[in-house]
């Protein structure tokens, strides 16, 4: 659970919008560091291969699915994510380089 200026938001939730979306192939959705908020959502999306897709359309994409404050303030193309041998995606690897050296990792 990601909570985000006292929100809570589920990231399975979030993923789900974002898979619909005919250009993802694969997303995994963290919470990342913020200043104001505690936390905000990102996602990590892996475009549908022969597909172009952009930040902007994802975020859209969300705007329309999502209320505002569950919508990702950041979008990362990636080439792949990080998975255990069963195929798990691992997100505690996602989310390391985010919360290094941080006392709290929400």
């Amino acid at each position: 659970m990601i909570i985000s200026g006292g929100s809570n938001i589920y990231p399975r939730e979030v993923e789900e919008v974002i898979c619909r979306h005919p250009g993802v192939y694969e997303v995994a959705v963290i919470g990342v560091p913020d200043p104001k908020w505690g936390e905000t959502v990102k996602a990590l999306v892996v475009p549908r291969p022969g597909t172009q897709v952009t930040e902007a359309e994802i975020v859209e994409h969300c705007r329309t699915n999502l209320a505002s404050y569950e919508k990702p303030q950041s979008v990362e193309l990636l080439p792949a994510l990080p998975k255990n041998a069963y195929g798990k995606i691992l997100k505690r690897e996602l989310r390391e380089r985010y919360w290094a050296g941080r006392s709290r990792q929400i």
